[in-house]
C-alpha cells in the first residue's frame, strides 16, 4: 500500500508541474501588448547594484539597527 500511495503522489505532482508549465508559456513574453513601452535596459553596473549591492546594504542596515536596539535594551536591563 505504501508504494501505491507514493506512486499516486508522484503522479499528482508530475501532473501539477506539467499543467503549470503548460499554462505559463514564456514565448508569449516576446509579443508586445498594446500600450507596452519598455524603458532602456540596465547596464551591468546598474544590475549588480540593484540586485546584489542594494540587498546586501539593506541587510547590513537592518542587522545593524537590530544590534543597536538589542544593546540598548541590555543596557536598560542592567541599570
Amino acid at each position: 500500500m505504501d508504494k501505491k500511495n507514493a506512486l499516486r503522489a508522484g503522479a499528482v505532482t508530475a501532473g501539477t508541474t506539467l499543467m503549470m508549465l503548460l499554462m505559463t508559456s514564456p514565448a508569449l513574453a516576446l509579443t508586445r501588448d498594446d500600450g507596452d513601452d519598455p524603458g532602456p535596459g540596465l547596464s551591468i553596473g546598474e544590475t549588480l547594484g540593484l540586485y546584489v549591492v542594494a540587498p546586501i546594504v539593506l541587510f547590513l542596515v537592518i542587522a545593524g539597527l537590530v544590534m543597536v536596539g538589542d544593546k540598548s535594551r541590555k543596557q536598560q536591563n542592567e541599570g
